[in-house]
C-alpha cells in the first residue's frame, strides 16, 4: 500500500481556519462503517447514538505555548524552538527552525535572557535534545515567553488560547491538541453522563509525529515519532467494566485509539500503564479496544488517515470525505467531526 493511496482533492476554502462560536454548533457526519450509511448532523445531536453502560474515552492532554522565538547566543540570528517532548525537568526535544546549523554546545537566547538553551544532542530525525537555563516556575515564564503552536495550514491567529484547547484539558504536555475533542462542551459532556454513559480520561501528549507528513512511498516504511501517554487504574478499570458489561468503547480522537491499542491485549482488555508508544495503525489492522471513534476530518496522506481508514474501511471513508467536500464541511483542526460507529 502506497502513501498516494490516501491522497484526495480539497478546496483550500474548506480548511477551517477559525473554530466556531460555540463548541458543539459543529456538523457532524455520522458513518456506519458496516454499511457505508451516511448520515448529516450536528455534533450536539452526538449523544443519540450512545447508550447506557458504553464508555466514552477522552484525552486529557493540555497543550502547553510550545513555540519559541529567540535568538542564538553570539550571532543574533533569529530562531524558532517547538517543544516536543519533555525528558527532564530542563531538558526538551525540540524541533529547530533554522536548525541544520544547530551543532552541539550551540546556545540560545530568550526574552532578552530570561530562558537561555543549549543544544545537548542531534538525534537522527534532526530534532535537537536541549537543556534549558531559567530562574523561577518554568511553567509561568513558558507561559510568558511561549505561544500556541497552531498547525502550519492555519493562518488565522487565535485570539482565545481556550478554544485550542478541550473543556477537560488537564495534564500540561502536548505541542499540538487532541482536536475531536474541541466540540464537547461542559453541558454536553452531562447530557451524555446523564444517559448512563461511563467517562474515562488517558492522557497521551501529542507531538508532532501524528502529523509528520509520510514522505516514503511504501506506507510500511514510515516510521512513528513516539508519544508519551499514561492510563491510570481507574480509567483501565472503567473501560474493562463497561465492556465486560456489553457496553462499547467510544474513542474521542485518534490519540485515545492509539492510547487504547497500545495498552490492549489481543482479548481487548486495557492495562494500566504508561510510557512511549510509537504505534501506527494503517490497512489492514485488527482493533483490540475501539468500537466507536469520534475524530476530525484529515489531511491527505496522513497517518491519521491511514487510521480511520483502517477503522471504518478505505473505501467507505474516502466515500464519505467525499460526500463531506461535496457537502462543505469544515476540515482539520478547527473544522467539523465524525462519528463512524
Amino acid at each position: 500500500m502506497t502513501t498516494k493511496d490516501f491522497y484526495y482533492e480539497l478546496p483550500q476554502e474548506l480548511i477551517a481556519q477559525t473554530p466556531l462560536e460555540r463548541r458543539d454548533l459543529s456538523r457532524l457526519l455520522v458513518l456506519n462503517r458496516e454499511n457505508g450509511s451516511i448520515e448529516h448532523r450536528h455534533f450536539y445531536d452526538i449523544s443519540e447514538y450512545f447508550k447506557s453502560g458504553d464508555c466514552l474515552v477522552m484525552n486529557n492532554t493540555r497543550v502547553i505555548p510550545a513555540r519559541l522565538y529567540g535568538e542564538k547566543v553570539g550571532t543574533g540570528g533569529k530562531i524558532e524552538f517547538l517543544l516536543l517532548k519533555r525528558i527532564d525537568i530542563d531538558t526538551w526535544e525540540v524541533i529547530l527552525k533554522p536548525g541544520k546549523r544547530a551543532r552541539e554546545g550551540a546556545r540560545f537566547s530568550f526574552g532578552g535572557g530570561l530562558l537561555l538553551a543549549e543544544v545537548i544532542s542531534v538525534l537522527p530525525d534532526g530534532n535537537r535534545i536541549v537543556r534549558f537555563e531559567f530562574d523561577g516556575v518554568w511553567e509561568e515564564l513558558l507561559d510568558r515567553l511561549g505561544e500556541t503552536p497552531l498547525p502550519p495550514y492555519i493562518h488565522e491567529k487565535l485570539s482565545d488560547r481556550e478554544r485550542y484547547q478541550t473543556v477537560y484539558s488537564k495534564i500540561e504536555g502536548s505541542a499540538a491538541a487532541p482536536t475531536a475533542g474541541l466540540h464537547f462542551t461542559p453541558e454536553l459532556l452531562e447530557k451524555v453522563k446523564e444517559k448512563g454513559v461511563k467517562t474515562a480520561f488517558l492522557t497521551l501528549h501529542v507531538g508532532l509525529g501524528t502529523f509528520r507528513p509520510v514522505s516514503v512511498e511504501n506506507v510500511e516504511e514510515h516510521i512513528m515519532h513516539t508519544e508519551h501517554y499514561e492510563v491510570s487504574r481507574e480509567a483501565a478499570e472503567t473501560i474493562n467494566e463497561a465492556r465486560r458489561s456489553g457496553g462499547r468503547i467510544i474513542a474521542v480522537g485518534t490519540t485515545s485509539v492509539r492510547t487504547l491499542e497500545t495498552c490492549a491485549d489481543d482479548e481487548g482488555t486495557v492495562h494500566a500503564q504508561s510510557g512511549d508508544t510509537s504505534i501506527f495503525i494503517y490497512p489492514p489492522y485488527k482493533f483490540k479496544a475501539a468500537d466507536m471513534i469520534i475524530t476530525n476530518f484529515h489531511l491527505p496522506e496522513s497517518t491519521l488517515l491511514m487510521l480511520v481508514s483502517a477503522f471504518a474501511g478505505k473505501d467507505k471513508i474516502f466515500d464519505a470525505y467525499r460526500t463531506a467536500v461535496r457537502e462543505k464541511y469544515r476540515f482539520f483542526s478547527f473544522g467539523d467531526a465524525m462519528l463512524i460507529i
